[in-house]
């Protein structure tokens, strides 16, 4: 399944979705139509576990596009909202996880050469996420040098807690797409979370893909563009830690919960990493797109203070 966050028109309060094709269908309206106790927000239905997937599924096929009096609107009709506008907690960033970003990094960005033994960790907080379409601000005054990285989401459906890798993907809710933006002349004695962590530096959506649907998560193809230009072209399949690792790892001193989302890296093409380096400016369009998944796409706003 396909799920959205959504506004039936600007001023309406968002609601938990499904994508039925280019409808988007009222989860909590349909579930009661169909005898299920469903709720409106994404973060709520995550915390009632796989149960409630397989007994939406299975409303869904026996439905066979009568919704019933449950709202299905047309997607172009609808706004949609990051997945989980409000994350309960940071975001878990992992640093240089494709092989030739982590070249291209060590002679950009003064990071290690040699490739990482562990996972490279910082965070974004909730404050950063931003939802499809909504515009990534640039403050000239914090920073000349915003970049860009497209990166698979994954999103914790259990509680993991130091977790094996073999078992580490039965923990995984579903995916999504997020842009990892970066201000690199924002990096602080080593330190990233400023860097990446400001408002909007987390456009995230346009939905959550349920992990029964993507069984291997190392087989997506992820691409970027800047103005229809594409940056960046890869394969999850060339991460240097795979999502089973990653969850494994990071579950071995901090228990992972419903909800949690984890950003899993970006392969090469990055700004810093061109010759010569580019950055965002005001007016710019970047897209991020992932097999599978969908798109996100956002403009570049000034939002640099009037003195």
């Amino acid at each position: 399944m396909k799920l959205v966050t959504y506004q039936a028109h600007v001023e309406a309060a968002p609601r938990l979705g499904v994508l039925q094709d280019a409808t988007v269908v009222d989860v909590a309206e349909f579930g009661a139509g169909a005898g299920l106790d469903l709720p409106h927000r994404m973060l709520d239905f995550i915390d009632l576990g796989p149960t409630a997937v397989t007994r939406l599924q299975a409303a869904l096929q026996a439905a066979r596009g009568d919704w019933g009096n449950a709202s299905a609107l047309p997607l172009h009709n609808v706004k949609l909202l990051a997945p989980i506008p409000r994350p309960r907690k940071n975001i878990f960033g992992i640093g240089l996880n494709y092989l030739d970003h982590v070249a291209e990094s060590a002679k950009a960005l003064d990071t290690q050469p040699d490739l990482p033994k562990q996972p490279v960790v910082f965070s974004k907080p909730p404050t950063a996420v931003i939802g499809p379409d909504d515009p990534v601000r640039h403050n000239a005054d914090m920073t000349q040098q915003l970049d860009w990285e497209v990166e698979l989401a994954v999103i914790i459906g259990t509680r993991a807690q130091q977790v094996p890798r073999d078992t580490a993907l039965s923990h995984v809710f579903g995916y999504s797409v997020i842009i990892d933006i970066s201000a690199r002349d924002n990096r602080r004695a080593g330190q990233w979370i400023f860097s990446k962590g400001m408002d909007s530096y987390a456009p995230f959506g346009p939905c959550i893909v349920t992990a029964d649907e993507i069984p291997d998560p190392q087989v997506l193809d992820l691409w970027l563009t800047v103005n229809g230009v594409k940056k960046q072209s890869s394969n999850t399949a060339k991460m240097l830690f795979k999502v089973d690792e990653l969850i494994a790892d990071l579950s071995t001193g901090i228990t992972l919960e419903p909800g949690d989302i984890i950003a899993s890296g970006t392969p090469e093409g990055v700004g810093a990493g061109r010759d010569p380096q580019e950055w965002l400016w005001p007016g710019d369009v970047i897209e991020a797109h992932m097999q599978g998944i969908g798109s996100i796409r956002h403009p570049v706003i000034n939002s640099t203070p009037v003195k």
